[in-house]
């Protein structure tokens, strides 16, 4: 039986090839020319292929050959009856029908469903290559559909061919054309953070490829992600040229990661450190104090040189690269010259080893002539300078210090850089010497002669002389006559009539002055100075021309809250309290105003004057009152007079009465007492 004759005794079959053919007319032929089929076309060729597999399969079991018996079973079972099986699909009606019962088509789906892969979006599965182009690369994860990525995400492997396993970030099942999105460059990226976190956590070594140079250091490819390579952390030694690592595979130890950031900080010196750990500890087990070694000098610095002994690194201070002074450890030594140290300290804990270049030669002190001794003159070479002297150098590594003090004869506080500076010739005193110490103090101002020592005849005390003013203090102002020959000018002794408050006011530091020498004291090499003695003490004149109570023109030059300052002629000051620069209107005098002021007060010790503006009208209002007080007092006299004469006059007329009368009483009275006696003896009788 031919397929044409199961398809007209099995209708339902041949429903299902037209269906089938049905489908693969609709379905849109491909390209030759493109490699790459849309999910859509995909999808319905499947299908069709699907079920054109089902229909040959069910033509080929109508191809089988059955017993004439079985033909008759089957044409009876396929002849129409009327009959309506309890089991009919009423739903299905007029539709394509299919030759598979419900369980037969479950089954068949389920086994289709176990060809495909469960899918979950946004996480990293692993796919491979089903085919590519210049542009694109098709990747099949197991789902119903294949996804498409560019193959520009690949380029890093270029030699990358269909059958390979790539990973893959599954960004979305199906867009809004249906179509499955991946992503190879996510996936990279979320691997290999996952293998970064892995191999720091696990402290592993891992290998990367150096993409180029930057600042500082290097840019390495770890994985996919670009980590730094700080240029310190390229090798044990110092590295002055890195572009010598660019495009070279290195393996790396992962040392820092930055999860906010997305950095990650590598070092290749950290494997090397390991390996020379050993070694170190080996090499410094066997050092002693005082061996001598040879080594390469590795780096240097302002501060000393490192040397690699061989796996270990050790410091030479500047200040044991040599006996004399230098300014920078590159006036010895130079990089990657080969040298001999010996070992002066080390720390086995913290491995740090201390050297010496300049212990390989015998110090200078130890040649030093035996014959020079205090006193000797040296020549030398100002080494360092500092504000409280210099080094001078008068061999290699010998040198003495000058200082300050030591430099001239004057008292001034001085800096050295007043006198040298790094570089000078000097010649210089030997003022002590001591070998066991090696130090050395020297001085300058000993090749002059001291000008203090013929002091007396230079500066007798009441001669004149010219100093420049060189500093100011609130108690006067030191000036210099000569170098080393200083004097103080008292604020009392600057000028006899001005009261100063501050030198400031009477001079000018580097103004010359005239002065005279009031007092030598040799010991503390002191000069006591004045400026005013250079005139006549013009108080002892002041004192017959500003007499008490007399009255002079004045100027306000000053206003304090206790008074004021009046200059008077000759160029002399007074004082005026408050009180006494009341004027005849109630009101204060003010500065600038010229008035008549009455002296109230002189003193010649304290060169004081003591003045009032107020006593003129005070004194003119009292003196119209006493005068008043006179002529009251002279009429009240007057008229005392009068009454005292006019009393005297009365008391001489009426003398003589009043005798009479007192001679009249005694009468009386002696007349009263006999009729008193006369009477009593009557009664007596």
């Amino acid at each position: 039986m031919s397929i044409d004759e199961v398809n007209m005794e099995n209708p339902e079959i041949q429903d299902a090839s037209e269906e089938t053919k049905n489908v693969a007319d609709e379905t849109p032929a491909v390209s030759e020319e493109t490699d790459v089929e849309t999910p859509k076309v995909r999808d319905a060729v499947e299908e069709a292929e699907i079920e054109a597999a089902e229909n040959q399969a069910t033509a080929e079991e109508a191809k089988i050959e059955v017993p004439v018996d079985a033909e008759k079973v089957v044409e009876k079972e396929v002849k129409p009856t009327n009959e309506v099986p309890a089991e009919f699909d009423w739903s299905s009606l007029g539709k394509k029908g299919s030759n598979y019962s419900k369980s037969d088509r479950e089954k068949l789906e389920g086994l289709y469903d176990k060809t495909l892969s469960s899918i979950v979006e946004h996480e990293v599965i692993d796919g491979s290559v089903v085919t590519m182009n210049n542009r694109e690369v098709v990747v099949n994860i197991g789902f119903k559909s294949d996804g498409v990525i560019p193959l520009s995400e690949l380029r890093y492997n270029p030699n990358i061919k269909i059958g390979d396993k790539v990973e893959v970030y599954v960004e979305s099942q199906e867009d809004a054309n249906g179509q499955l999105i991946l992503s190879h460059k996510k996936a990279r990226t979320l691997r290999a953070w996952e293998r970064v976190n892995n191999s720091f956590d696990k402290q592993e070594v891992v290998t990367g490829y150096v993409k180029c140079r930057t600042k500082g250091g290097l840019i390495v490819d770890i994985f996919g992600i670009e980590a730094f390579l700080p240029g310190s952390q390229i090798d044990v030694k110092p590295i002055r040229d890195y572009d010598i690592f660019v495009d070279k595979v290195m393996e790396f130890k992962i040392v820092k990661i930055n999860h906010e950031y997305k950095n990650v900080v590598v070092s290749h010196k950290a494997l090397i450190e390991d390996e020379l750990e050993q070694q170190k500890a080996e090499i410094i087990a066997k050092l002693e104090k005082g061996q001598i070694l040879e080594g390469t000098v590795k780096n240097i610095t302002s501060y000393g040189v490192f040397v690699d002994l061989g796996g270990v690194d050790g410091l030479i201070h500047i200040t044991d690269l040599s006996w004399g002074r230098i300014n920078h450890p590159d006036e010895i030594v130079q990089l990657d010259q080969k040298i001999k140290v010996v070992i002066l300290d080390f720390d086995e804990n913290k491995k740090r080893i201390a050297l010496g270049l300049k212990q390989l030669t015998s110090h200078p002190w130890d040649a030093l002539d035996e014959n020079l001794k205090v006193g000797d003159t040296v020549k030398g070479k100002v080494v360092v300078i500092a504000d409280y002297g210099a080094f001078i150098e008068i061999a290699p590594g010998v040198e003495g210090l000058i200082h300050v003090s030591e430099m001239s004869w004057s008292q001034h506080l001085r800096s050295a850089q007043d006198f040298l500076k790094v570089g000078d010739e000097v010649e210089a005193v030997i003022l002590t010497l001591d070998r066991d110490d090696r130090k050395m103090s020297l001085g300058i101002k000993q090749l002059i002669p001291d000008p203090w020592a013929d002091i007396k005849e230079k500066y007798p005390i009441n001669s004149h002389h010219k100093a420049v003013v060189r500093n100011f203090t609130n108690f006067g102002i030191f000036v210099e006559l000569e170098e080393g020959v200083d004097g103080l000018i008292h604020i009392s002794d600057l000028s006899w009539s001005k009261k100063i408050k501050h030198p400031a006011e009477f001079t000018k530091i580097g103004e010359e002055i005239e002065v005279v020498v009031l007092d030598v004291d040799i010991e503390n090499r002191r000069l006591s100075l004045g400026h005013k003695q250079l005139e006549e003490n013009p108080w002892d004149i002041f004192e017959g021309i500003f007499t008490l109570g007399s009255v002079h023109k004045g100027t306000i030059t000053n206003v304090t809250d206790k008074g004021g300052i009046v200059t008077l002629p000759y160029g002399v000051e007074g004082f005026a309290p408050t009180r006494h620069l009341m004027k005849e209107d109630n009101t204060t005098a003010k500065a600038e105003e010229t008035l008549d002021f009455k002296v109230i007060e002189f003193s010649k010790e304290n060169k004081k004057i003591i003045l009032s503006h107020s006593r003129l009208f005070q004194d003119a209002a009292a003196a119209e009152k006493a005068k008043e007080v006179a002529q009251k007092e002279s009429a009240e006299q007057t008229t005392k007079r009068a009454v005292k004469k006019i009393k005297e006059n009365i008391e001489r007329s009426t003398l003589g009465d009043l005798e009479a009368l007192i001679n009249l009483k005694s009468d009386m009275e002696k007349s009263e007492k006999e009729s008193g006696k006369e009477s009593g003896k009557k009664k007596e009788e």
